[in-house]
This record gives structure tokens, C-alpha cells and sequence, in this order.
């Protein structure tokens, strides 16, 4: 699970994930009810492999069997991140949460350690394996963003009857098969300059 700060980010990662072949769904305010219920159900039911959630649509809802938590985007309240790495404890089980952590979010990140009572390590990564990833993700980034314009131009036309596919997955013909198929180990990086650190 994959907690991003707004909406559109989330939709923007979904789309990036799906670029470079991972099944991500979104879960976010601008969708409707229905979508929201469907995006949630097909995480559930496992046909779907990563969710993209922000902190609103995804609170008080029960998402059992959560593996792994990704903060994409720091939360800004401390207690938002308690909630976030609480879903890989569901009834005694146990997983790992990860927060990416820029120059700008030290001050927030601190705010959690100071919440927590203890230091989170930094999660190891291994420079030449990222730099090997950069084109293809830098690849399935524009082709997201260019889905993304497409998605804002659609919805200020006049609606024809049927509501768009909010959960990333009918996107209308920019999507092409980002080269080297699919993303080696389900690892994706982030660009500017960002480290991850481990939460749990």
C-alpha cells in the first residue's frame, strides 16, 4: 500500500506503476463512492497488487493483509503516519513500512521519530541497481503525465453518459510498453534526490 499526499498523486503513481507493469489501483477523494468501493474490493480480492491511497479516502476502511507500506509523501501530521504503518499490524501480523524523506521533510520526519520515541534506519539501497532504473521509470513518468493531461482534458469536456475509468485503467491509447518489461523485483525509485528510510 502506497499512501500519497494529494490526489493527484496518487492518480500519477498508479498511472507510473501500471507503466511499467505493476498492477496499482488509486483510492482517492476525486472519486466517486463506486469507484472508490471497486478500486478497494479489487485490492481486496488480490487482483490488484499495489493500492495508491491518500490519507482521507483510506481512513476507517478495512484493508486487511497489507505487506508493506510506502509514505510516497510524508504526512504532515505525525499521528497520520501511526495510522499508515498500522496497517501492516492488523491482528497481530507483522510488515515493513517505508517513508521517503527529502531535504524538505526532515523537520516532519523528526516530528515522527520525536512521536514514536525512537530512531528510524535508513533502508539500504544500492546506487548502481537504482541508476540501472532510471530511464525506464523517467519513461513511464512521461508517459503518466501525459496520461494525466489527457484524463483533465476529458473531464472539461461535456460528459457523453459515462463517467470516466477513475482507477487509472482506462486511459485512452497514450499507454505504450515501457521497454524492458516488467519492473525488475516490483522496486521503482523516486527522482529528486530522494533516500528512503525504513518506519518499522
Amino acid at each position: 500500500m502506497i499512501f500519497c499526499g494529494t490526489c493527484n498523486n496518487a492518480q500519477r503513481v498508479a498511472l507510473l506503476l501500471r507503466n511499467l507493469g505493476i498492477t496499482a489501483i488509486p483510492l482517492h477523494g476525486q472519486m466517486s463512492q463506486n469507484k472508490r468501493l471497486g478500486s478497494l474490493n479489487k485490492f481486496k480480492a488480490k487482483s490488484r497488487s499495489v493500492l495508491l491511497a491518500t490519507d482521507v479516502a483510506s481512513r476507517g476502511l478495512d484493508i486487511p493483509h497489507v505487506d508493506c507500506v510506502i509514505n510516497f509523501d510524508i504526512p504532515t501530521h505525525s499521528k497520520d503516519y501511526i495510522h499508515r504503518v498500522g496497517r501492516t499490524a492488523r491482528a497481530g501480523r507483522s510488515g515493513k513500512s517505508i517513508t521517503f524523506v527529502t531535504q524538505y521533510d526532515v523537520e516532519l520526519f523528526q516530528r515522527i521519530e520525536a512521536l514514536i520515541g525512537k530512531k528510524l534506519p535508513a533502508f539500504p539501497t544500492q546506487e548502481e541497481e537504482v541508476m540501472m532504473l532510471v530511464e525506464r521509470v523517467s519513461e513511464a513518468q512521461r508517459f503518466a503525465r501525459m496520461e494525466m493531461k489527457e484524463q483533465g482534458e476529458k473531464r472539461k469536456r461535456p460528459r457523453g453518459g459515462e463517467e470516466e475509468g477513475d482507477d487509472a485503467e482506462q486511459s485512452s491509447g497514450v499507454r505504450k510498453k515501457v521497454k524492458g518489461g516488467k519492473f525488475a523485483g516490483g522496486k521503482f525509485a523516486r527522482g529528486r534526490g530522494k533516500g528512503s528510510r525504513r518506519g518499522r
